[in-house]
């Protein structure tokens, strides 16, 4: 393809992304005479919120350059956005390859990438050259903003494109992203992790932490708001240690104390803290907010100290413990939720009852308890003394039995309440309510239509059904 616009290509970023941009909308323009239509595309996120909000903008690049999302995965661009945290989101990725392989035999048009924290685990990549020969484009987690530049590739290239970097201190700011909710959004405001738990493969596919600069984020969320969001959710892989990296060391509460300023915006979230992070300026800053939501999801992952030390947390319980009362003096109604892992390599009976302790103690509003997922790579992965499956899931079972029980009650003492809710969307299963969230981050559903979503409304809390509330709007 000749064309002058295309002799110079730009070194500095977002720039070069832009240009590359404009050279993949000529070759989707041809596509679409070819095919007499817009082609299609569709993004599946497997994983956490960052993947989520890496799909957001994989989704606003696709379409600025031209595609059509579609609904299913029947389309001509088909990406798998992977987690790879746990085992069974590989295999997830690996069946629908297989459906994906049929279905491209039949459209030789089709494109199919693979990107995220599943494509950066060597053995996977050399699976996919090995064996998957039909997909198109690989790439990792560090260089997502390419993803323009890529595509370029693919219609340029023969054979599967591969670009995956082992680690980058780059952050390229100002590339398009299509929102999933015009009233809330995720907003990173740092990539990687430098914590090196045990059984975590993360740090290995995320890379080391490095954080936005402040004036990027506040930049960011400005425009947001600006642009109708009322809520942001501020993303890292841990959030308490944001801006240790930057050239002038900003903490995370300080950061937060900016955001507050924000007119316009309601409400601030954040994901996910890290205990050993958490300081008592952050606590106290949230104690004063007015606009942080009353809802920390602090991540236990086990009980007893000795495990702890094995999982290389950097906290003990006695010291998870006592940051849960400063955090419910400063903060006395919000809600606690954990991550709980069962069946970590030597785990005990008295080491799992010590996790148990912690449950009833600290009385979570709700907790995302895992078995243990072994993950090639790890130091955990490599210890004798494995867990036997039946005692791993007898004590599955009767965690989760405590677990709900807590946050029954929970929720239970709420009932009756006067809350603020943000209406988030029409109920699927009746179109007569409307579903929004408390600050608390509990589920609501109360008669109302479609005008109400993204508002902030009065909800009387009437009845709770265990993990959600049925309500009424009240003047």
């Amino acid at each position: 393809m000749e064309n002058k616009m295309y002799d110079q290509v730009p070194t500095t970023e977002p720039q070069r992304q832009f240009y590359y941009m404009e050279k993949a909308k000529s070759y989707v323009e041809a596509l679409a005479q070819q095919l007499g239509r817009r082609p299609t595309f569709c993004v599946t996120t497997f994983g956490c919120q960052m993947n989520a909000r890496d799909s957001e903008k994989l989704t606003g690049i696709l379409e600025k350059i031209g595609y059509e999302e579609a609904d299913s995965e029947e389309a001509d661009f088909v990406i798998y956005n992977t987690c790879t945290v746990r085992e069974n989101a590989n295999n997830k990725v690996w069946g629908r390859l297989g459906y994906l392989n049929t279905y491209k035999k039949h459209h030789p048009n089709m494109k199919i990438a693979l990107c995220g924290c599943m494509m950066q685990e060597p053995e996977v990549i050399e699976k996919l050259q090995k064996s998957y020969r039909f997909v198109d484009l690989i790439f990792g987690t560090h260089n997502i903003y390419k993803f323009a530049e890529l595509i370029v590739a693919t219609f340029e290239q023969k054979g599967m494109v591969v670009d995956i970097w082992k680690d980058t201190d780059k952050i390229v700011e100002d590339l398009p992203v299509d929102r999933k909710y015009t009233f809330k959004s995720g907003v990173n405001i740092m990539f990687g992790c430098n914590n090196f738990c045990s059984y975590c493969i993360v740090p290995y596919v995320r890379g080391r932490e490095r954080s936005r600069k402040p004036k990027d984020i506040i930049r960011e969320i400005e425009h947001l708001v600006s642009d109708g969001v009322v809520e942001v959710m501020l993303l890292g892989q841990n959030v308490n240690s944001y801006g240790k990296n930057l050239e002038e060391p900003v903490t995370f509460a300080e950061l937060l104390e900016e955001i507050e300023k924000i007119e316009g915006l309601e409400r601030i979230r954040f994901m996910t803290s890290h205990p050993k992070d958490l300081s008592d300026e952050l606590i106290e800053v949230m104690g004063k907010s007015k606009k942080i939501c009353k809802h920390l999801h602090l991540p236990l992952q086990s009980g007893s100290s000795r495990i702890l030390k094995e999982m290389n947390r950097h906290y003990d319980k006695e010291q998870y413990l006592i940051l849960v009362d400063k955090i419910r003096k400063a903060v006395p109604d919000i809600a606690l939720t954990t991550d709980i892992i069962v069946g970590f390599p030597g785990e005990t009976e008295e080491d799992f009852l010590e996790t148990m302790d912690v449950v009833k103690r600290v009385q979570y509003d709700s907790a995302f308890t895992f078995i243990y997922s072994k993950r090639t790579g790890t130091p955990a992965a490599a210890k004798e003394e494995q867990v036997p499956e039946d005692v791993v899931k007898d004590r599955f079972d009767r965690l989760l039995k405590e677990v709900q029980g807590c946050a029954a009650k929970k929720a239970e003492a709420l009932t009756g309440k006067t809350e603020a809710v943000l209406v988030e969307e029409v109920n699927e299963q009746d179109s007569n309510l409307v579903t929004g969230r408390l600050s608390n981050n509990f589920v609501v559903h109360f008669p109302g239509a479609a005008e109400l979503i993204g508002k902030i409304v009065n909800v009387k809390l009437k009845e709770c059904k265990g993990f959600y509330f049925y309500g009424e709007a009240v003047e």
